[in-house]
């Protein structure tokens, strides 16, 4: 089992889509063959953090564990601190992101301040996932940092078909806010990882959509969503601590729990 609560539900959720997860005696592996360029799909994850003069190493047992990926992606089982001196400044002049992403937990959420009652809120069902799609590369195109777009839509094509058959085997759900021509506005995944854990994923708000506190109303909603349909006395959601959403998140009775480390190299442009 891992030690980290959100590699815990990461893994727990990949292996609902169908990934296949290998302990090693180093580390484990997670691979996705559906989803080759889902980078959070094919990673390796480390039992404890590098020490200096480790990259080599591990940027070869990736290879090995993934000889075809352009991408280069490590989790560390531990439930933190962050990484930091020597070790963190190797990684970084090898081209790594070298994350520390915040792990929130909450035994119930509580509706938002500025709660929208204009949406509609339902677990996505026929031609919701095409809307879902189109959301999702509406948002990709508006981040100064998003991915190429054909690639792109190849990816959330396959990672929501990979939601799709984890909801229909009843793992969990994906909920979207829909305005009344039936746009979706907002979505995210709330998926059971087992023990009473309850994992969300990808929440995202329409890049027009956003300001009208349709993220929180939808974080609520699946929360008891999850308490209600998967039994779940633990939800578990992850941020970036440079990134708005974990205030949104903190203001419907998410707490700080533990850090999520990450070492990512995007692959070559």
């Amino acid at each position: 089992m891992t030690r980290s609560l959100g590699y815990f539900t990461d893994v727990a959720l990949r292996r609902q889509e169908g990934s296949l997860v290998q302990a090693l005696a180093d580390g484990t592996v997670v691979r996705s063959p559906a989803n080759p360029t889902f980078w959070w799909g094919n990673f390796l994850l480390m039992p404890a953090p590098p020490a200096p003069g480790d990259l080599p190493g591990w940027e070869a047992a990736f290879t090995r564990a993934h000889p075809r990926a352009a991408h280069r992606v490590f989790g560390v089982d531990v439930p933190g601190p962050a990484l930091s001196g020597p070790v963190a400044d190797e990684w970084r002049a090898a081209g790594y992101d070298v994350r520390a992403d915040t792990v929130l937990t909450a035994a119930r959420t509580h509706a938002p301040r500025r709660l929208n009652r204009d949406a509609q809120l339902r677990v996505l069902q026929g031609a919701d996932w095409d809307r879902a799609l189109a959301l999702r590369e509406a948002v990709n195109a508006a981040d100064p940092h998003g991915h190429e777009p054909d690639g792109y839509r190849v990816f959330a094509r396959r990672k929501l078909a990979a939601y799709r058959a984890a909801q229909a085997a009843g793992h969990g759900a994906v909920l979207g806010a829909f305005d009344d021509e039936g746009q979706m506005l907002a979505g995210l995944g709330i998926f059971d990882a087992g023990d009473g854990v309850a994992r969300y994923q990808n929440v995202e708000t329409h890049p027009d959509a956003r300001s009208r506190g349709l993220a929180g109303t939808l974080v609520h909603h699946a929360g008891e969503w999850g308490r209600e349909h998967l039994g779940a006395r633990t939800l578990v959601i992850v941020a970036d601590p440079e990134y708005h959403a974990q205030r949104l998140y903190q203001s419907v009775g998410f707490t700080p729990t533990e850090v999520q480390i990450a070492l990512e190299r995007r692959p070559a442009e």
